[in-house]
């Protein structure tokens, strides 16, 4: 079989079949196991949406209150993994601290890192300690104690405690909240296609994670809110942005937080989290970023015709609440490792080895010529 025309980066390749989610890139819509994601946003919990994801239907209360209470218990960071933690450099990079914590996780676990359906009891371990390492890494750069794992708080207000140290109000652990169900999940993205091929060998659900966030690390996949911020450090007042924005767009540089491979209207994400940034801008008394995002919002816009992404203002709402610039996309991770294990059990229950070809486009004709008559 000669492969025949290639598609780059397999834009428009339909890999295989998937129930998890829906993006329609026409109408700006996004499903998790067919429910829109702004239903989801406004009327669920992120520990809902989970359990949706790996379940395939909305949990009774029941067995919500299960969820909660087992990934309440599996939060706590094993003894040996935290000195693990603590043994790397200081200065280490958020994302490969959290690489390399989710590998050793597996040495300590073993019964879950065994593929087939078990593993959605890995999947609810990893999804239940990710914000535990996430605070463990910044209160241990910083110089404090760690905190105790809360069992009385929801992921989303867990998430922020561990990062913060602090017991945060209903509007940001409803903010939390919303940003976690909106990173979830979102279709055959780059660092959910690297755990489904891993995990299409057969290999264990912990390495398929850990495939997904190196994967997540490049920038060109995480990290876009990151570099809006830096963005919006650029500007400075609203008063700047159609200079700022115009003389980059002149320069062919790319605004981060406009335009997606998939939707060709706004995303629906970005939609949700804009009137978030509001809203917890208002709260704060500081709607500075937010007049600035509108403002670079609109000029883009009208230059480029490019709609928002999700990067656009996921970024002002995590300043907003504190959360350090670096630890945007392991707070990433930590939402999207529900996604990603969801579609590892996926993968195990309809395993095929992903295996695509390549076309190949170097010489065909050389002959070997001995080392001593090499020039």
């Amino acid at each position: 079989m000669e492969p025949s025309d290639v598609q780059r980066g397999l834009e428009d390749v339909v890999a295989l079949e998937s129930r998890i989610c829906f993006i329609d890139g026409q109408q700006g819509r996004l499903l998790y196991r067919g429910y829109d994601i702004r239903e989801l946003a406004s009327r669920s919990t992120f520990e809902e949406v989970a359990y949706l994801l790996w379940y395939s239907r909305l949990p009774s209360a029941g067995q919500l209150a299960d969820l909660k209470r087992r990934m309440a218990e599996l939060r706590v960071l094993p003894d040996a993994l935290a000195r693990t933690i603590d043994s790397l450099p200081s200065a280490a990079l958020p994302m490969d601290v959290l690489r390399t914590a989710v590998s050793a996780l597996a040495l300590l676990e073993p019964e879950e890192t065994k593929p087939g359906a078990s593993s959605i009891g890995g999947a609810q371990r990893l999804t239940a300690v990710l914000p535990t390492i996430l605070g463990w890494i910044q209160r241990r750069r910083s110089g404090a104690r760690p905190v105790a794992a809360r069992p009385d708080l929801s992921q989303a207000a867990y998430t922020l405690y561990a990062l913060l140290d602090r017991e945060p109000s209903e509007l940001d652990a409803r903010a939390m909240d919303v940003a976690l169900i909106l990173h979830a999940d979102h279709e055959l993205n780059a660092s959910t296609f690297a755990a489904r091929v891993t995990a299409s060998t057969l290999s264990d659900l912990y390495s398929a994670i850990t495939s997904a966030i190196g994967t997540l690390k490049g920038p060109l996949h995480g990290g876009a809110n990151e570099r809006v911020m830096e963005l919006l450090a650029e500007i400075g007042t609203p008063d700047r942005a159609e200079e700022v924005v115009k003389a980059k767009l002149a320069r062919h540089e790319r605004i981060m937080g406009f335009g997606h491979r998939v939707y060709k209207v706004e995303d629906p994400r970005a939609t949700i989290l804009r009137e978030w940034s509001r809203k917890v801008g208002e709260e704060r008394g500081n709607l500075n970023d937010y007049a600035l995002l509108r403002k670079v919002e609109e000029v883009v816009h009208r230059e480029k015709g490019l709609y928002p992404n999700v990067d656009l203002y996921s970024g002002s709402v995590y300043s907003l609440l504190g959360i350090p610039h670096d630890l945007f996309t392991p707070l990433f991770a930590s939402s999207r490792v529900a996604g990603w294990t969801a579609h590892v059990l996926e993968e195990y229950d309809d395993l095929r080895l992903i295996r695509p070809m390549a076309k190949y486009v170097g010489a065909t004709d050389l002959t070997y010529v001995p080392i001593g008559g090499r020039t």
